[in-house]
C-alpha cells in the first residue's frame, strides 16, 4: 500500500503513474511519500487538519464489476466516534481511501473489503493542528446563527459565489491545469470563495453568438472527448464510468481547495444536453454514488443534487428526496446539501441544509425577505437572480446585463440577509474566458472588483451580526447590527433622501460616527459625527448620481433604561 497526500498524488511522477499525471521533479513540501510492505500490520500517515490524503490499496487480481464493490474504512477518531468512509475504485486494481479530518490527534482505521486482498488492513492517521493561515475547514452551520454559514474553526463564511458550469472542462486532457489555475487565482484575488459548477455539462440549447466563431478558444460546449461514462455524450456506454474524467475533476477541486474556494457541486443538470441514464437505473445510481464517494473527503465541497432540479420535467420530488437520502447515507463527512430548486426547498425544508432560490423578479429584495422570514432556521442563498453581466460575447442575457444593475441585485440579496451569486456571461456557461484581464482593449472586462469591495465591507463589519429590519427601509435597504452597534442603509444613486433616524432611535447615538461607502470603488468617506438633523440626510452626499452608496452609522450604544 502507498500512503500519499492527494497533493502529492497529483504532483508527483515516480515509478507508478498515479491518475495519469507525469510531472517529474514536482514534489509537495508538506510531507513525503511513504512506501509500506504488504506484510506490515500497521501503517501510519501524518497530516494536518483539513488536508486531503489518499491512501491507495491495490490488488493484482482481476475483479468483476469493481465499481459495485462495497469497500469501507472504519475510522475511530480521537473522540472514539466511528466514521465509516467508503473507498472508491480508481482503475488498475486500485481502491482509494480518501481522508481528511478536523480532529487533532490520532485516528485509527480498518479496511473492510470482503474478497479483496487488503481486507482487514489497519493503520493510523496522526492529524496535527492546521498551520495554513487562510485555511478554516469545511462550511458548516451554527445553531446560534441559523441563517448564516461558518467555517469549522468558527470564522464566518461570507458566501460569495461565482457561477462557472464548465470549470471541469478548461484543461481537460492537458497535463497542466494552466487555465484552471489562472482563473481560480483571479477569483481568489477578487475574494470569490465559491464556484457553482456542474460535475458535467455537455452544451447549451440556446443560440450561440456568431462572434464566437472567431474565438473558439473560449468555447467548451459540445466536446465529445469529455464524458463521465464510457463512450461519449452522443454515443454513451453506461456499462462503466470513465475514471480519467474523475481523475481530472480531482485536480480541479484540489486546486480550488488550495485557493480555499468551495466547490458548490451540482451533480446533475437537465438543460445542458447531457445524455444521462434513466432515473434509478443501475448506471444512474453508479454515477451518483461514485461522485459522493470520491469527493466527500474534500472539505471545500457542498452538495447540490441538480441544477434546476424540477424545472424541466425529468425528475420528481420523490427522486430528488431519494437522492438526498442517498447522499446522507454515503457521505461520512456530512457535507452541506441543497437543491437548486426553490420549489423543492420550500416543500422539503427539513431535507436540505440551506434554502436555494432562483428568483429573477423585480421585487427580488422582498422575495428574499419573505424566504428569510419563512425559513428562520436556514441560510437563504439566491443562486441565480437574473443578473448576467455583459461580456465580449452574448451567451445568455437573462433579465439584466448592465454591470451596475447586476451589482445592485446582488446587494438586494445581501441586504435581505441572504447570500448571492455573481454571473458573468464570459464564464458562467459554455464560454469561459479564463484570463479576461489579459485580453485586448476590445474585450469588455468583468467588474470583479465590485464584489471584492462587497466582501471587504462585510468582513470589516461582521455580516453575521446584521439583521434586515425592513420596516426601517425608508428609501433604501436597512441592515442593523445591534451587537456591534452599526446601522447600514443601502442607497441607490438616484436617491435624494436617506431616512435613517427611525432605526437610530433604538440606540444611544451620542458618540456615533457616520461615513459613506462607494459600492463601485470601495472608497469610504471621512468619518464625521452622526447627523441628527430632523430631516435626516436630505442634502448633498458623496458620489450622488455617480454610484450606489451605503450609509454606515457606527459607535451606537444600547439605550439605557431608567
Amino acid at each position: 500500500m502507498n500512503i500519499i497526500t492527494i497533493k502529492q498524488l497529483l504532483l508527483i511522477f515516480s515509478t507508478i503513474c498515479y491518475f495519469g499525471i507525469t510531472k517529474a521533479n514536482a514534489q509537495s513540501n508538506d510531507s513525503q511519500i511513504k512506501e509500506y510492505s504488504t506484510k506490515k500490520t500497521l501503517e501510519q500517515v501524518i497530516t494536518q487538519q483539513w488536508e486531503v490524503n489518499d491512501l491507495i490499496f491495490k490488488t493484482n487480481k482481476k475483479i468483476k464489476d469493481p465499481f459495485d464493490k462495497e469497500v469501507i474504512a472504519e475510522v475511530i477518531n480521537p473522540q472514539l466516534i466511528v466514521q465509516k468512509i467508503p473507498l472508491f475504485y480508481n482503475g488498475n486494481g486500485e481502491w482509494i481511501f480518501r481522508f481528511s479530518s478536523s480532529d487533532v490527534g490520532k485516528s485509527t482505521y480498518k479496511i473492510v473489503a470482503p474478497h479483496l486482498s487488503f481486507d482487514g488492513r489497519k493503520g493510523e492517521v496522526i492529524v496535527q493542528k492546521n498551520t495554513k493561515v487562510d485555511r478554516h475547514g469545511s462550511v458548516v452551520l451554527k445553531e446560534e446563527y441559523p441563517q448564516h454559514f461558518f467555517y469549522e474553526d468558527g470564522k464566518h463564511y461570507f458566501n460569495l459565489a461565482f457561477e462557472c458550469d464548465w470549470l471541469f472542462a478548461l484543461d481537460y486532457g492537458k497535463e497542466e491545469l494552466s487555465k484552471t489555475k489562472h482563473l481560480l487565482k483571479v477569483l481568489n484575488d477578487y475574494k470569490y470563495n465559491q464556484v457553482v459548477m456542474n460535475v458535467y455539462s455537455y452544451d447549451v440549447k440556446w443560440k450561440k453568438d456568431p462572434k464566437l466563431g472567431n474565438h473558439q478558444e473560449f468555447e467548451y460546449g459540445g466536446r465529445e472527448d469529455i464524458y463521465p461514462f464510457l463512450g461519449s455524450n452522443s454515443s454513451p456506454n453506461y456499462s462503466s464510468l470513465n475514471v480519467d474524467f474523475f481523475q481530472h475533476l480531482d485536480q480541479v477541486i484540489l486546486e480550488m481547495h488550495d485557493h480555499e474556494i468551495v466547490s458548490h457541486l451540482m451533480i446533475y443538470v437537465w438543460n445542458k444536453g447531457v445524455n444521462w441514464p434513466d432515473m434509478n437505473t443501475e448506471a444512474d445510481n453508479l454515477y451518483y454514488d461514485y461522485v459522493i464517494k470520491r469527493y466527500q473527503a474534500f472539505p471545500n465541497v457542498v452538495w447540490d443534487v441538480s441544477k434546476e432540479a424540477l424545472l424541466y420535467g425529468r425528475a420528481t420530488n420523490e427522486y430528488i428526496s431519494e437522492r438526498i437520502e442517498r447522499t446522507k447515507a454515503l457521505d461520512a463527512y456530512n457535507r452541506l446539501i441543497s437543491v437548486h430548486d426553490y420549489g423543492f426547498c420550500k416543500r422539503h425544508p427539513d431535507e436540505v441544509d440551506f434554502i436555494s432560490m432562483q428568483n429573477w423578479e423585480r421585487a427580488l429584495y422582498q422575495k428574499m425577505i419573505d424566504a428569510k422570514n419563512e425559513f428562520k432556521n436556514k441560510p437563504i442563498f439566491n443562486i441565480e437572480h437574473g443578473g448576467y453581466e455583459e461580456a465580449p460575447f452574448q451567451v445568455f442575457p437573462g433579465a439584466y446585463t448592465n454591470s451596475e444593475a447586476c451589482l445592485r441585485r446582488n446587494y438586494e440579496c445581501i441586504f435581505a440577509g441572504g447570500y448571492t451569486t455573481y454571473y458573468w456571461q464570459g464564464a458562467s456557461w459554455n464560454v469561459v474566458i479564463h484570463n479576461p484581464f489579459e485580453q485586448g482593449e476590445e474585450f469588455e472586462k468583468p467588474h470583479f472588483d465590485y464584489f471584492k469591495h462587497m466582501a471587504n465591507l462585510f468582513e470589516k463589519f461582521n455580516f453575521e451580526n446584521f439583521e434586515p429590519l425592513s420596516w426601517f427601509n425608508s428609501s433604501g435597504y436597512n441592515l442593523t447590527n445591534k451587537k456591534d452597534g452599526v446601522v447600514m442603509m443601502y442607497t441607490p444613486k438616484e436617491c435624494q433622501w436617506i431616512g435613517v433616524s427611525k432605526v437610530i432611535k433604538q440606540f444611544d447615538a451620542s458618540e456615533a460616527k457616520q461615513l459613506w461607502f462607494n459600492t463601485l470603488t470601495g472608497e469610504y468617506s471621512e468619518e464625521e459625527p452622526y447627523n441628527t438633523a430632523p430631516f435626516d440626510f436630505w442634502y448633498e452626499r458623496p458620489w450622488k448620481g455617480e454610484a450606489d452608496v451605503i450609509l454606515i452609522v457606527k459607535g451606537l450604544k444600547e439605550q439605557k433604561v431608567n
